[in-house]
């Protein structure tokens, strides 16, 4: 009966007819989502000159999707780092506790950013082509510091002290990693030489654990951005990046020997304590069916045993499937839970790349994807490339917490 109940709501949410957060299952509910808004920019300082005067046009439209989605707790991917949450007050002050468009202003008491490991110089030639220069030979790709970064806003106190960062987590310190080859030498797992890997670091951007407190009880906040599977060769770094990016999360929610080998930025090992409620949520660019993720990488989070997969979906991801075509037509996987839209040709089509995660003491009472179908007035906010906000789709879960009312 309850997956029936979840089922069922997460049909009804395909529309942008939002059931709001504080009535979801007819009591007091806590909405989480993701929301890669690709407000990263070409060059650093130029995300503070856009935010500072509320007129960007982009900006003005991310905000317009978050104000008619209304998100408790909200994770933005593509987020260019700037220190002082600089960056991130200026989108809170200017365009979120603005009215967008007709909707209401958005408040967001609590605010968290942190570096990103994007655009720092590693100091090898990690793509192997014979130079040590720019975005590839970063720690995670990004032609300066920041780029691509992450945020967090949140309507509930979010318990600093005890945030944890991953940002400097070895890749080499995952049991069984799936480090590249090299395929033109006969030795195992050689792509990265064992100077590189000494330093290497598995996330792309970073990987937060943030206590959120809702009354009385706490909800960690599991937010990340893995790597795309992409733009790699026979190697296929990047794809094996991603899929141990995500797990790290599947390795960190398991109690005990599995996540006793992870440590965060302060020297502390170990995963979540036993019984601790989270959400895992961030563009985890890595599609069940479809697309070049490796087999198996996003299934390690939605088949998880303590992880709900509320399966979030929309009419407008189906009904672009069918107007765009091309790649779409031979998918597996169905498009109506489509979170991205990606080019169609030739590859990768639209993709499921957008999640938020629920653990399992945690009741899904609706779910969806803001993605309108184009008769609906609010698809100018999606609408197609070039895209007035972003080639991605908020995600949202709203999930009902225990003790919380």
């Amino acid at each position: 009966m309850r997956r029936l109940v979840v089922a069922l709501v997460v049909l009804l949410a395909g529309g942008t007819a939002l059931v709001p957060p504080a009535e979801a299952g007819g009591r007091e509910a806590v909405r989480f989502a993701t929301y890669n808004a690709s407000l990263n920019r070409g060059a650093a300082g130029q995300l503070v000159a856009d935010l500072s005067t509320g007129t960007n046009a982009q900006a003005k439209a991310v905000a317009e999707v978050i104000q008619r989605t209304r998100p408790d707790v909200l994770l933005i991917n593509e987020f260019d780092f700037v220190p002082n949450r600089q960056a991130a007050n200026l989108f809170r002050a200017n365009y979120l506790a603005v009215g967008q468009g007709g909707a209401n202003p958005i408040d967001y008491p609590y605010v968290y950013v942190a570096p990103s490991n994007t655009g720092i110089p590693s100091g090898f030639d990690l793509n192997n082509d014979g130079r040590i220069a720019g975005g590839d030979d970063a720690f995670g790709f990004g032609t300066f510091e920041g780029q691509f970064g992450m945020a967090v806003y949140s309507r509930y106190p979010i318990d600093t002290r005890h945030v944890r960062t991953f940002q400097l987590f070895r890749w080499k310190d995952m049991p069984g990693a799936l480090l590249p080859d090299d395929p033109a030498t006969p030795a195992p797992a050689d792509w990265y030489s064992p100077a590189e890997l000494n330093v290497f670091r598995l996330s792309s951007k970073s990987h937060w654990d943030l206590p959120v407190k809702v009354g009385k009880r706490t909800v960690h906040f599991l937010v990340s951005h893995p790597t795309p599977p992409t733009f790699d060769g026979a190697e296929d770094r990047n794809g094996r990046r991603n899929h141990d990016e995500i797990r790290f999360w599947a390795d960190y929610v398991q109690p005990g020997k599995r996540s006793s080998y992870i440590y965060d930025d302060n020297g502390r090992y170990g995963g979540l304590r036993p019984g601790s409620a989270f959400v895992v949520a961030g563009d985890q660019n890595s599609d069940p069916l479809d697309g070049d993720s490796v087999p198996g990488s996003i299934q390690q989070l939605i088949e998880h045993p303590r992880i709900i997969d509320p399966r979030p979906a929309s009419a407008g991801a189906a009904e672009a499937a069918v107007l765009q075509r091309g790649a779409n037509t031979s998918h597996r996987g169905d498009p109506k839970y489509d979170t991205a839209d990606f080019a169609d040709n030739p590859a990768p089509g639209n993709l499921r790349a957008d999640y938020v995660l629920p653990s399992r003491q945690l009741r899904p009472v609706g779910a969806g994807v803001f993605w309108p179908p184009q008769a609906d007035p609010l698809s100018r906010l999606t609408g197609v490339f070039p895209f007035p906000t972003s080639d991605h789709r908020l995600v949202w879960v709203d999930v009902r917490i225990p003790g919380h009312h």
